[in-house]
C-alpha cells in the first residue's frame, strides 16, 4: 500500500488586493509572494474583514499587506482578541511592541537614549526637542502618514495634548529600510531621492547599519514573522529610526534582483514551517 504523503501546512493570507497604497502596488507583491509560498503550503487569500471568520481551518494565518487597521478597527481588535484567546498562530505573532501596538514606542525609544528622531507628545516636554523652522506631528495611531502634518513652531501648543506625537522636521540625506525574517537580516533598500520615498534601490551596508537596525529588533517582542526598520541618513553620517513596521510591512520585493528575491523567499518558507511546527501559545 503506498505511503500517505504528509499533509502539507494549511496558511490563510490575510490581504487587501484593493488598497490604494500611493507609489507601491500590493496587490502584485502579493499575488506573486503567495504563488511562490503555493510550493510548500496550502494557501487561501482573505481580505482582512474576513480573517476572523475563517481562521479557525488554518494551521496559521500570516497577515501581510493588509493596509492600515485604521479603517477596520473595530474588526481587527475583534481578529486580535479571537486569536489571542484561541491560540491560532498568526504571524506576525500579535506580541509586537512597535507599529503593531500604536506610536507609543517612538516616545519610548527616544526617552530610553536610542537612536530615535526626538520625539515628545505634551506641551510640556516641546523644550526636549531641537529648535527647528518646523514640526512633524502625527497621530498616535497614525500609519501611512495619515493624519501627518508639518507645522511651525507656534502651533505645537495647541496640537501637543497627549494624542499625538510631535518630532523636529529633519534634515537627511536619504531613507533606507532594513527588512528581517524573524530576527535575521534578509536585504537592506533606500531611497536616494528625498522626493521619491517608494522610488528604492538595493543598499549595500554600512559599517554599523547592521548593529543599529538589529538593536530595534532586538528589543521588539516578535519571535516569528517579518519586520522592517524605517531610518534616515542625517547630514553628519547618523542614522535615526524613523519607524519600526511589526504588523504588515511592505516589502517592496521588486526592487531585489532574483538572487536575493530568492533568497527572501525561502527564509520566509522556513520560518514559516518552523512557526506552524511550534506549539501554539498566547500570542502566536
Amino acid at each position: 500500500m503506498p505511503a500517505i504523503p504528509p499533509a502539507r501546512p494549511r496558511v490563510l493570507y490575510v490581504t487587501d488586493l484593493s488598497y490604494p497604497a500611493r507609489g507601491r502596488r500590493y496587490c502584485d507583491e502579493d499575488i506573486d509572494l503567495t504563488s511562490r509560498l503555493r510550493e510548500d503550503f496550502d494557501m487561501a487569500l482573505c481580505h482582512p474583514l474576513d480573517a476572523a471568520a475563517l481562521m479557525d481551518g488554518f494551521d496559521a494565518v500570516v497577515v501581510r499587506n493588509s493596509g492600515p487597521v485604521l479603517g477596520y478597527q473595530k474588526e481587527y481588535d475583534a481578529f486580535r482578541e479571537r486569536a489571542l484567546r484561541t491560540g491560532t498562530r498568526v504571524y506576525n505573532q500579535l506580541s509586537g511592541r512597535a507599529d503593531m501596538a500604536g506610536k507609543q514606542y517612538l516616545l519610548d525609544l527616544s526617552a530610553a537614549g536610542f537612536p530615535v528622531i526626538p520625539t515628545v507628545d505634551r506641551v510640556e516636554d516641546l523644550d526636549c526637542l531641537p529648535r527647528t523652522d518646523r514640526y512633524v506631528v502625527k497621530p498616535k495611531l497614525g500609519a501611512d502618514s495619515i493624519g501627518l502634518e508639518i507645522v511651525p513652531a507656534d502651533r505645537l501648543p495647541a496640537l501637543a495634548d497627549g494624542s499625538v506625537l510631535v518630532q523636529p522636521c529633519v534634515d537627511f540625506s536619504y531613507e533606507v529600510s532594513f527588512y528581517f525574517v524573524d530576527h535575521d537580516f534578509q536585504y537592506a533598500l533606500h531611497a536616494p531621492d528625498t522626493e521619491r520615498r517608494w522610488q528604492l534601490e538595493p543598499y549595500e551596508l554600512a559599517p554599523g547599519d547592521l548593529e543599529f537596525a538589529q538593536r530595534f529588533i532586538d528589543w521588539n517582542s516578535v519571535e516569528h514573522g517579518i519586520q522592517r526598520v524605517d531610518a534616515c541618513r542625517t547630514p553628519d553620517g547618523r542614522l535615526l529610526l524613523v519607524e519600526l513596521e511589526d504588523l504588515n510591512p511592505y516589502l517592496s520585493l521588486d526592487a531585489l534582483d532574483d538572487t536575493r528575491r530568492d533568497a527572501f523567499v525561502a527564509a520566509l518558507k522556513a520560518s514559516l514551517h518552523r512557526f506552524v511546527r511550534a506549539s501554539p501559545s498566547r500570542g502566536e
